[in-house]
C-alpha cells in the first residue's frame, strides 16, 4: 500500500495495484476497463442492492444491472472525468462505493424499481399492457444497430443477466452496460421524435 502526500496535504491510500489499474484505464490500456469491471462490478452491484434494501425495496437482476451500468457509464463520462478526479483521501474502492452510491439513489428516486418476485421478473393484472409496450420496444429496436438491437433485447425482453449477455454474444462483460447506456438514449431520442 502507498501512502504519500496528495496536493491537499494529506496521505493518499492507494495499493499499487489499484495505481496500476487506474493509470491504465485512464490511458486505454487494452484489457484495462475489463480488469476494473471483473474487480470493482460486483461492488457496485452489493451498493445497488444495499441502496435499495435501505429503501425497502428488492432489485430484480435486470434493474441492477443497470444500476451498474449507469455506475460505469457514470464512471466514463467526460473522459472518465469521475476516474481522473480521484485525488487519493481514500482508498479507491472507498470512493469507487460513493460513487455507486450517489448513482444508484439517483436512479431509484427517478424511477423506483419494480420490487423482485420469485421469478424476478415483473408481473401485469392483465397482460395487455405488457405487449403494448413490448411492441412500442420491438419498434424503438428497429432503429438500433444490430449489436444494440440485440442487447436491448437479450436484457430488456428476455430479462438476461450481463453475464449471461457476455456469454452468448462473446462480448466483454465491461461492454455492456455502456453499449446498453447508449441504445437507451437513442430509443429516448427516437420516441420524442413523431
Amino acid at each position: 500500500m502507498s501512502t504519500s502526500s496528495s496536493l491537499s496535504g494529506g496521505p493518499v491510500i492507494l495499493s499499487a495495484a489499484d495505481r496500476q489499474l487506474l493509470d491504465a484505464c485512464l490511458a486505454a490500456a487494452p484489457g484495462a476497463w475489463d480488469e476494473f469491471v471483473r474487480r470493482y462490478g460486483g461492488l457496485f452491484a452489493y451498493v445497488a442492492d444495499r441502496t435499495a434494501s435501505q429503501r425497502g425495496i428488492s432489485l430484480a437482476a435486470a434493474d441492477r444491472d443497470d444500476i451498474v451500468a449507469d455506475v460505469l457509464v457514470t464512471c466514463l463520462a467526460d473522459d472518465a472525468a469521475v476516474l481522473r478526479s480521484f485525488a487519493g483521501r481514500a482508498s479507491l474502492a472507498t470512493y469507487l462505493t460513493v460513487i455507486a452510491r450517489r448513482v444508484a439513489v439517483r436512479a431509484i428516486l427517478k424511477a423506483p424499481p419494480v420490487v423482485a418476485t420469485g421469478d424476478d421478473r415483473a408481473t401485469s393484472d392483465d397482460g395487455i399492457e405488457q405487449v403494448a409496450d413490448r411492441e412500442e420496444v420491438e419498434r424503438l429496436i428497429e432503429r438500433l444497430d444490430t449489436t444494440e438491437a440485440r442487447l436491448v433485447r437479450l436484457h430488456h425482453l428476455e430479462a438476461r443477466s450481463y453475464s449471461e449477455i457476455s456469454r452468448i454474444t462473446g462480448l466483454p462483460l465491461g461492454s455492456i452496460g455502456p453499449t446498453l447506456s447508449r441504445a437507451r438514449e437513442k430509443m429516448r431520442g427516437t420516441q420524442t421524435v413523431r
